[in-house]
């Protein structure tokens, strides 16, 4: 079991390089990632989906899972799928909005 923890900033990185299989632009920057905690080789995620119905929903989940997972010191990888605040495009982070013409 790792005694150290992974660093927010690291599973963050992380994080932008998972892809929404139908936008295909990142987790994180999409804001669908609504919580990171990372405590003693545990990470606690807590995320949404664009909607309820994402027919990418399991992919997406597990492609998160397994990236966080191969992360050096991280043991365990809990994910925590919410609905409420329901996901919107204002959730996008500033820069994304700007390259899609909505900021």
């Amino acid at each position: 079991m790792s005694e150290q923890t992974v660093s927010r900033d690291d599973v963050i990185a992380v994080l932008e390089g998972v892809l929404d299989p139908e936008l295909h632009l990142d987790i994180w920057n999409l804001g669908l990632v609504y919580e990171v905690k990372p405590d003693a080789g545990k990470v606690d995620i807590e995320m949404t989906l664009t909607s309820p119905m994402c027919p990418y929903g399991p992919q997406l989940i597990s492609e998160t899972q397994r990236s966080v997972e191969e992360m050096e010191k991280v043991d365990e990888v809990n994910i925590e799928i919410v609905w409420d605040p329901p996901w919107s495009m204002d959730m996008m982070s500033e820069d994304l909005k700007f390259m899609l013409g909505r900021g």
